[in-house]
């Protein structure tokens, strides 16, 4: 009983799907389009592990970089973490900053 409570209540906090939020596949598909993949983790983490071709901008450092990296408001790029929580944050960041094309790759790297 207490683990369908804990089970039920996990997906409630799980977070949604939103419009800018891919999935694997659509990762795939836009790599092979040549967008920019950037890992928001640690440089720690991004060392230990990262997926082919993406380059690192922790997400505490990534609204104060993210101009001398790309420049143009209108590229396209996607952002991942581990989970999908520290890249929809910087998501969110860039966003507000006035980038049009920030994508968030949902539940983070697969």
């Amino acid at each position: 009983m207490l683990e369908k409570w804990i089970k039920t209540l996990k997906c409630g906090f799980k977070r949604s799907i939103g419009p800018n939020d891919i999935n694997k596949k659509q990762l795939d598909e836009m790599v092979k389009q040549g967008v920019t993949l950037i890992d928001v983790r640690s440089q720690q983490e991004y060392t230990e592990g990262h997926l082919d071709g993406a380059i690192c901008i922790p997400s505490y450092e990534i609204e104060k970089t993210i101009e001398d990296i790309i420049p143009n408001k209108e590229e396209k790029f996607i952002l991942y973490c581990d989970s999908g929580t520290r890249s929809k944050k910087a998501q969110k960041i860039l966003e507000k900053i006035g980038y049009t094309n920030v994508y968030n790759l949902y539940e983070g790297r697969l």
